[in-house]
């Protein structure tokens, strides 16, 4: 005789779920390079080098000028401006602040026009956001995520948006976390991260005692032996759902 058949498993989910924002669910790389191609073909002083070349040394100066702004030290128009000056001066072409400022507003302008969400990213959100609390950690300012939220219609999905503008510091420094898990209510034990970044994503929220899963969409090398989870695309959603899910 056998006996009743056992229950069926019922994955548990964590409390928090914390996403990145830029190039998690916001696709800033593919924008920004779309982008840039509009200016390479836009000013001349722009059209040497190659455009995979032109986005990677923009990507460069763009980690050198964030800083600032993701503190709130400097603003994001002067720090652009900055970056686009500095670009043709590597392309070697310099220009005037004033025309590195033309160019900036015509780069802002395409990148508004061409932004996007990553692929199947907000319905992922929005399938998790049933089960679990929602926060966005990232090293921006309010004003600038909190649009991007809006564009993405995911401003009244998300519960909490903790940036490095309002906390002080910067991924992967453990106390960004820290300070979600404070506004989120959760322990370390209860909230998942989930991020594209390694070393700011990975790295940071492991500091924290915080359960990682990488989104590795462009299939870079793994930089660490570290055990965590690892997806390549939101969709289908289910499939992020199920890693996200406790054992």
């Amino acid at each position: 005789m056998t006996g009743p058949a056992p229950p069926p498993h019922v994955p548990r989910y964590p409390r928090a779920v914390l996403f990145d924002l830029d190039d998690t669910i916001f696709d800033h790389s593919l924008t920004c390079r779309d982008a840039l191609g509009r200016v390479r073909r836009e000013f001349d002083v722009f059209r040497g080098p190659s455009l995979d070349d032109l986005r990677h040394e923009y990507g460069r100066l763009l980690t050198d000028t964030h800083r600032g702004v993701m503190l709130g030290h400097r603003t994001s128009e002067e720090a652009r401006a900055e970056r686009f000056r500095r670009l043709a001066e590597w392309a070697g072409h310099p220009i005037r602040p004033s025309a590195a400022l033309e160019v900036s507003e015509a780069y802002r302008a395409h990148y508004q026009r061409l932004r996007r969400a990553v692929p199947g990213a907000a319905e992922a959100v929005r399938r998790l956001a049933r089960r679990s609390l929602i926060g966005i950690v990232t090293n921006n300012t309010v004003a600038e995520q909190e649009e991007k939220l809006a564009f993405l219609a995911l401003d009244r999905t998300v519960d909490l948006l903790v940036t490095s503008e309002e906390v002080g510091s910067a991924k992967p420094d453990r106390r960004i976390f820290c300070s979600a898990l404070a506004r989120a209510g959760t322990t370390a034990g209860e909230t998942v991260m989930i991020g594209d970044s390694w070393e700011s994503d990975i790295t940071g929220a492991r500091a924290a005692g915080i359960r990682a899963i990488w989104f590795n969409r462009f299939r870079v090398p793994r930089p660490g032996p570290e055990t965590v989870g690892e997806f390549r695309s939101f969709r289908p959603a289910r499939d992020l759902a199920s890693l996200v899910a406790v054992a």
